[in-house]
């Protein structure tokens, strides 16, 4: 009778602690961030289909925000927070990836309401990266502060055959210059698909700063598998191998959990007192292939994960529940249907943390956390 009634409560615990998408957010643990929750319930930047942009490309007005408005990257500058977010028109064909994507930037005194410049401030033009760009964009970027003040951009580079990390730098995230892809231009990655990063940074008075360990920068890469590079000047990547030519892979999907489909990367890294703090979005597995039962087949959650400051490729934790995922409407309805709580932005602004994600491919929203783990921390 004892053995069974342990197993009754054992299983009990399991349970709970298994959750569903009705409950209220938990406390995760002690090195992780959280918990999010949503400041206000809808939308902080829609789609805007009266903006028009003279685009340099088509030679004619375009409505370059007109069907969506997603995936954001977030900074703090002069005590406002400001977004990138990427914004599809209304050409091509009614199937994701198939219209153009350009950068609009929004700012915020209280990191909730947005006021957006009428005109992107990043998108395909007459210059180097033409042919990687156009027809389909500049999509999904990440933005880290450079220790010199300098914006460095991470984003993907999408000609509707192949795809790439691009880099840009800027001094006031208006006038921008670009590098080209990440992993180089020639050599063994030159011919690589390969998308989503995020530069690993550290607190500094509210600004997240490009972090050095060792001397050098680090970036976490990739979808399906999240790998890992290194930079003297955080623009000439090289990724850490396994053998030549094999990137090492630090992350990948585990069955029936929220990422049972795989990770990606999401924000930008952070460096806490217990090491690297890996935000990334977790795709849910498709129903027959070991899906999150409590999730949509396909959903993507935010995930969180601890890396070994000393040691960047070395996973230390992960947590087996997501911190933020699909429940509301907008977040589950849109041009993608599974649903998307897809984090990008990360700041730390008024003694909080603003999580900026993308809603079902379709709108920008936000969700804060304690600011808890903000703090200086020194750097290897």
């Amino acid at each position: 009778m004892r053995l069974r009634l342990l197993l009754i409560s054992a299983l009990a615990v399991a349970i709970a602690s298994r959750g569903n998408s009705q409950t209220p957010p938990t406390a995760p643990q002690d090195w992780a961030l959280g918990p999010f929750t949503r400041p206000v319930d809808e939308p902080i930047l829609k789609p805007r289909p009266e903006s028009v942009f003279q685009d340099p490309l088509r030679k004619e007005p375009v409505h370059w925000e007109a069907l969506h408005t997603f995936n954001p990257a977030a900074v703090v500058r002069d005590g406002k927070v400001f977004v990138l977010y990427r914004a599809e028109d209304d050409s091509g064909t009614m199937q994701i990836g198939m219209h153009t994507s350009r950068l609009g930037l929004a700012e915020s005194e209280d990191g909730i309401h947005f006021t957006r410049r009428p005109e992107p401030v990043f998108y395909p033009a007459e210059d180097s990266q033409k042919s990687r760009e156009w027809p389909g964009g500049v999509e999904d970027p990440r933005i880290v502060e450079a220790p010199d003040g300098t914006y460095v951009l991470t984003y993907t580079q999408w000609n509707r055959k192949t795809y790439t990390i691009g880099v840009a730098t800027s001094r006031d995230l208006i006038h921008w210059t670009k590098h080209g892809p990440a992993l180089g231009e020639t050599g063994p990655y030159a011919n690589l698909m390969y998308k989503s990063s995020g530069i690993v940074t550290r607190p500094d008075h509210g600004r997240l700063i490009a972090a050095r360990i060792h001397g050098k920068f680090w970036m976490y890469w990739g979808e399906i598998q999240v790998r890992v590079a290194s930079s003297p000047d955080l623009i000439h990547w090289t990724p850490v191998e396994e053998s030549p030519g094999k990137p090492m892979v630090v992350l990948e999907n585990r069955p029936d959990l929220f990422d049972s489909g795989f990770p990606e990367v999401g924000t930008p890294p952070v460096l806490t007192r217990q090491g690297i703090l890996v935000l990334y979005n977790g795709k849910n597995a498709e129903l027959g292939k070991n899906p999150d039962p409590d999730l949509g087949a396909g959903a993507y959650s935010v995930g969180q994960a601890l890396f070994d400051v000393n040691h960047p490729t070395r996973l230390l934790h992960r947590l087996d529940q997501p911190s933020l995922h699909p429940e509301k409407s907008y977040e589950r309805s849109g041009q993608y249907a599974a649903g998307t709580t897809f984090g990008e932005g990360l700041v730390f602004f008024r003694g909080q943390w603003f999580l900026y994600y993308g809603c079902a491919d379709s709108f920008v929203a936000v969700a804060t956390a304690p600011g808890g783990a903000a703090v200086n921390v020194p750097t290897p």
